[in-house]
């Protein structure tokens, strides 16, 4: 294990991207694009690979083109332990029957912690990559060590930098809140 008292953690400020490997950069781009609502961006000019950014919700997805789109194992078994990368909705309802009208394969799951419940929908993208939609902000952040919540993390608009901002000031002030910004 690392020692947490040398110099602590890295000073990280958020979560930027994530990259995936595709078997068709146009198939995942057609997926995140119309299914997940993730808008096309430029992606710096100098890169000599296939591929396309996304952005949206405050993160940026990168596909990459598989040099060997076969060597992709491809995935049926929709499985919520596997990696996966998980979105808040505002209706659980409308997503499941989002989904239903574009035929996309799903599994629901329920998770209750103290009276508290959580939905979630888990699916896969094109090229097998797991997808988590939930309302997992019901659930109140409780570190490890001190034991009283601290937060309930609420839908928070991170196009804005302004909020930003002040979330990272806020948290920098006081030691006992955890932020979502």
């Amino acid at each position: 294990m690392l020692d947490s008292m040398k110099g602590g953690a890295l000073p990280l400020s958020s979560l930027n991207h994530i990259s995936l490997l595709c078997r068709s950069v146009e198939d995942s781009l057609n997926f995140y694009q119309n299914v997940l609502g993730f808008t096309p961006i430029r992606r710096p000019g100098s890169l000599d690979f296939d591929g396309a950014w996304l952005f949206k919700y405050g993160i940026g997805i990168h596909l990459l083109q598989s040099p060997d789109p076969e060597a992709i194992p491809r995935k049926t078994e929709i499985n919520p332990k596997d990696n996966h990368i998980s979105f808040q909705c505002e209706s659980m309802a409308l997503v499941e029957k989002k989904l239903d009208e574009l035929n996309i394969d799903y599994i629901q799951q329920r998770v209750e912690e103290g009276g508290i419940y959580v939905d979630q929908l888990f699916f896969h993208d094109p090229d097998g990559f797991m997808i988590e939609i939930c309302n997992c902000d019901n659930l109140p952040v409780i570190p490890l060590r001190g034991g009283e919540q601290v937060m309930v993390c609420k839908r928070v608009n991170l196009g804005i930098m302004p909020q930003q901002k002040m979330a990272m000031q806020y948290a920098s002030t006081e030691e006992s809140h955890i932020t979502c910004a």
